[in-house]
């Protein structure tokens, strides 16, 4: 993946190689080496520090000693920048960018195995960093005076934010500022101009008291300061916000259907402009339902008129219930009402099954009329506005009534969830995480190190929708109509349809995303039962999305009294089901799902008995 100016490129690495942690070279045995294992229990050293304050040398030197790998951050954000310089990156992009791009890929590293790290100068300065530090690590503050650093810095001309007319004044103005928030580090190690060994010798002695008196007091606090951070898991904060103007665009390849999802900020009120970009002259009717045009309605039909575009609004009701004939029905007459021909449009403004619905009618009405998607919940950003699956539910089961019909255009504006409730966000995070796990495990990575900013910061949800967007656009254009990989994509839906079926699509009791949620970790539950994956990487799912708030077990449905035969007997109706027989999409492993053909029934049903009786 090139680098290009995006929240993604250096958040997550799911396209490319990267240099990973550096093995330490095998080193000169060292007496202090088993107390400082024992002392940090798995945790990894974290340097913290200004700029030529050392911690990549003493850091490398100091993990040869222990036998720990050494990673330098710096070096991961390079990498993950396609080998611009971080001067280059500074200069492109600005610091901000920058900064947001350093704490993602610090977040991620932590989560991984027992390592040395080296952090850049400011990465210490961010409160969540400083808190992941608290509960993943131990941090080493290398604390130089100003004529060492000075001397050091002078060596190289790499340090982007001392290149002013004055750099011995703005490090000077670094140094005040940033002093005392390293005094929270963990240990701090007076750095100096010494051997690089004889650095390290001190930073080990230093490690071998403070591991033994580190106050645990204060460590305890750190640790509740990162879970008050991470406590706060709604979508009204905007902490960390990128700039409005950005976009991200994503192209579905499709021979004569290809299509843009743009990703953004501020999408709604562009909305006119970019229809009648694509479709001059058309009118719109668009299909919403009651919420939505409480809340976003007026911006939109602004837009449309402020663009000349003619159009009519169609309300319906909110919930899986105008996923039905009767509502299928009377859409289409009011479509055809508001004298919509084949050229104009119908858009679809709100959640999946406003998507679902108006996709349909559109596929229907004088035989295919152009559709455009403006999806207003998470949950259909990233899986029902994309890939032109439309349909409405029967008795017998979801989705079962339907046509495949690309839309002509998606705009995934940001902006509206900050509307939706938390369980509605935390609805739709559920396939944001499917994505990881299908196939991306680096991205689930990203997500289980730094759920917290998905949820809070506009940067981070613009790059989850697209990467959500781009994994999905690059299996439907492989297989539009689910003849083969596409399937992946129901990750949990097996186990979640039936859930909601039995649930008779009630909103009170269980959403769509709450049931993938469930059926996710039945499915990775399941692949462990069967010897797939590890029951570690189960436990992984089922963690991570009850970290969240998600629902992870079939006893979190309310009022839920069906058994196992039951569930079964709904999985029977499930559209994957083919020959009579059921199909389920399990794992090997994070990010290696496949598809499993005519699964034994029997199995199935011993499992769920189990599960029904896990609390």
């Amino acid at each position: 993946m090139n680098f290009s100016p995006s929240p993604c490129r250096l958040s997550i690495m799911t396209r490319m190689n990267t240099p990973g942690p550096v093995e330490a070279s095998a080193g000169p045995v060292d007496a202090r080496a088993a107390p400082i294992l024992d002392g940090l229990g798995g945790r990894s050293i974290v340097f913290v520090g200004m700029m030529g304050s050392g911690k990549s040398a003493i850091g490398h030197r100091l993990a040869a000693r222990l036998g720990l790998p050494f990673v330098d951050a710096d070096a991961e954000i390079v990498a993950a920048a396609a080998g611009l310089t971080i001067p280059e990156i500074f200069a492109r992009y600005g610091e901000s960018y920058f900064r947001d791009g350093e704490r993602r890929v610090i977040m991620r590293l932590l989560n991984g195995a027992q390592t040395v790290l080296a952090t850049g100068g400011g990465a210490f300065m961010d409160p969540r960093t400083r808190a992941r530090i608290a509960e993943q690590g131990v941090s080493i503050w290398l604390d130089a005076d100003f004529k060492t650093l000075m001397k050091r810095v002078r060596r190289k001309n790499d340090r982007p934010l001392l290149h002013t007319a004055d750099p011995e004044a703005t490090l000077r103005q670094l140094l005040d500022v940033r002093t005392p928030v390293y005094r929270l580090a963990d240990i701090r190690v007076e750095s100096h101009d010494t051997p690089q060994d004889v650095m390290v010798d001190e930073t080990m002695d230093a490690l071998v008291r403070g591991l033994a008196d580190l106050d645990q007091t204060r460590r305890v606090a750190r640790e509740q300061e990162f879970a008050k951070v991470m406590s706060h898991l709604h979508p009204h904060r905007g902490a960390m916000e990128t700039d409005a103007g950005h976009r991200e665009i994503v192209h579905v390849a499709l021979s004569g259907r290809a299509y843009d999802i743009v990703i953004g900020a501020n999408l709604v009120t562009e909305a006119g402009a970019r229809i009648k970009a694509i479709a001059p002259g058309a009118a719109c009717a668009i299909v919403t339902d009651e919420n939505v045009a409480r809340l976003h309605l007026p911006a939109l039909q602004e837009s449309l008129s402020a663009a000349g575009i003619r159009h009519s609004t169609i309300v319906v009701t909110p919930g899986e219930a105008s996923k039905s004939l009767l509502v299928f029905g009377r859409v289409c007459d009011e479509v055809l009402a508001a004298k919509i021909e084949r050229r104009d449009v119908v858009v679809a403004f709100g959640g999946g099954v406003v998507g679902d619905l108006a996709g349909y009618v559109a596929s229907s009405v004088r035989r295919g009329t152009r559709f455009i998607q403006i999806p207003t919940t998470l949950l259909s950003q990233v899986d029902s506005s994309v890939g032109g699956k439309t349909g409405i539910n029967s008795a017998y089961g979801k989705n079962l009534i339907g046509a495949f019909y690309q839309p002509a255009l998606v705009l995934a504006d940001v902006d509206v969830l900050k509307t939706l409730s938390p369980r509605e966000f935390r609805a739709g995070y559920a396939e944001v995480v499917k994505y990881g796990l299908i196939g991306h495990k680096r991205f689930f990575e990203w997500l289980e190190a730094d759920a917290e900013a998905v949820f809070n910061s506009r940067a981070e949800q613009i790059c989850a929708v697209s990467v959500s967007c781009e994994s999905k656009a690059a299996i439907v254009s492989r297989d539009e109509t689910e003849q083969g990989d596409r399937a992946l994509l129901n990750l949990g839906h097996t186990f979640g349809h039936a859930f909601e079926l039995l649930a008779r699509y009630d909103g009170a009791r269980l959403v769509h995303g709450e049931g993938v949620a469930i059926g996710m970790v039945c499915a990775a539950r399941f692949s462990a039962r069967l010897g797939l994956c590890s029951t570690e990487d189960a436990e992984r799912v089922e963690s991570h999305l009850a970290r969240v708030g998600l629902p992870t077990k079939i006893s979190d449905i309310p009022d839920w009294r069906d058994d196992a035969q039951a569930i079964l007997n709904a999985m029977y109706q499930d559209k994957t089901v083919e020959g009579g027989a059921l199909t389920f999409v399990l794992m090997r492993g994070i990010g290696e799902a496949f598809v499993a053909k005519g699964v034994d029934a029997q199995d199935v049903r011993a499992f769920l008995d189990d599960e029904l009786t896990r609390k």
